[in-house]
């Protein structure tokens, strides 16, 4: 498997020693509140673990820990894993952080770094995010790496916002951003 590194996160593998952590993440009725799965048992936590691990071992790809970089506290996770949608297997972009990582800019860190890997190293042509469309927080993180037209779906009996990135996208938006940062620094 792998790991990625941003400024103040390092996604790597989940783990069984993760289990309190992530249990009392998915165990929050508030982190869950839009999960198209409710809030998790330990039991449930531990069949999440598996299917990672399963993702781990088919794909080389799943859910990442996202630990910090400063303290390795458990954040929360995110990673590119597949999802059934509409008959098909798409590959999912998620993310999900314990509540006191919320509201820092972690989230859209992680899905940034996340979506490189699946691009540039898995080369995946298409990633999908699933949000549902009242939960504001998620889709901000989604339009700041750059998602913007979706079409709304019924998943679990719920409706969702299914958004849609291809490479090529995620590619023009690599190159404008760093010819503005080549701008910026010639300006100074």
């Amino acid at each position: 498997m792998f790991e990625l590194e941003t400024p103040r996160l390092r996604l790597r593998p989940l783990a069984t020693t993760d289990v309190p952590a992530l249990a009392d993440m998915l165990a929050d009725p508030e982190v869950m509140r839009h999960s198209l799965h409710g809030v998790c048992d330990e039991s449930a936590t531990r069949l999440f673990l598996d299917w990672c691990f399963d993702c781990y071992i088919q794909y080389r790809t799943g859910p990442l820990a996202m630990v910090s970089s400063e303290n390795d506290e458990f954040v929360g996770f995110c990673g590119v894993s597949p999802e059934q949608v509409k008959g098909s297997t798409e590959w999912n972009l998620g993310y999900r952080l314990a509540r006191p990582f919320w509201g820092l800019g972690l989230a859209t860190e992680a899905a940034a770094a996340a979506l490189d890997h699946a691009f540039e190293e898995r080369r995946f042509d298409s990633i999908i995010v699933l949000v549902e469309p009242d939960h504001a927080a998620s889709l901000r993180v989604a339009e700041k790496i750059g998602f913007g037209r979706f079409e709304t779906l019924s998943l679990n009996q719920q409706p969702v916002r299914l958004y849609r990135m291809r490479r090529s996208q995620w590619q023009q938006k690599c190159l404008a951003a760093r010819a503005e940062a080549e701008m910026s620094a010639v300006s100074k």
